[in-house]
């Protein structure tokens, strides 16, 4: 596949390019710092784009067979709408290349769906005091990446991991699963690459747990 990844110099865009690189795919990882990826690399081409400006980036998602956004805040706790800001600016660059599948990061925080008692009522509104903002730019992002009329899929992990690519993960569609607590960005990056040619993923959320 020819894929382009935005976010490819976090944790998770990282481990996207690196397995989508061995698995032979072609990479277009458009970043503001050049310096954390090598450019002499076969299959992978860096673009230096302001992801914000949807002009910058239109050429970046033409003729890709699917657009990756793994883009998150680095800010912990403080108010930011990065999310939803770059999801609204991939979707309308997406649109003016005639580009359709797009898979998006979010996180299982915000969301009930298929929670038990004890996380929903206690775990989660804890959660939710001190991520607040991170939390609501997830749903708004969420908001924007349902209504952009794309052939799209949202990835909700719990909590990141650096532990290596197990393979064994557990995924459900729309739904969480029990005792479901972290999970490493390397085999959420192995979701997002199978889901990338995967229709049976279309307009659908999919949790994934360790």
């Amino acid at each position: 596949m020819k894929l382009t990844v935005f976010g490819a110099t976090g944790g998770t865009g990282l481990q996207v390019v690196e397995q989508g690189l061995a698995a032979g795919h072609e990479i277009r990882a458009v970043v503001r710092d050049p310096s954390r990826l090598g450019h002499d690399r076969p299959g992978l081409d860096v673009v230096v784009a302001d992801v914000m400006d949807p002009s910058t980036i239109v050429e970046a998602v033409t003729g890709r067979d699917a657009v990756v956004s793994a883009i998150g805040s680095r800010n912990g706790r403080a108010p930011t709408t990065v999310c939803a800001d770059s999801a609204r600016s991939i979707v309308t660059a997406m649109h003016r290349a005639g580009t359709r599948r797009l898979v998006v990061v979010s996180g299982t925080g915000p969301f009930d769906e298929g929670e038990g008692p004890g996380m929903r009522y206690v775990l989660k509104p804890i959660g939710r005091l001190f991520l607040k903002n991170v939390f609501a730019d997830f749903v708004a992002m969420e908001k924007i990446v349902r209504a952009s009329g794309l052939d799209w899929t949202i990835v909700r992990p719990p909590r990141l991991t650096d532990k290596p690519l197990s393979g064994r993960y557990r995924t459900r569609r729309d739904l969480n699963m029990h005792r479901n607590f972290t999970v490493s960005r390397a085999d959420v990056a192995h979701l997002i690459v199978d889901a990338c040619a995967d229709s049976n993923t279309y307009d659908a959320a999919l949790y994934i747990g360790s």
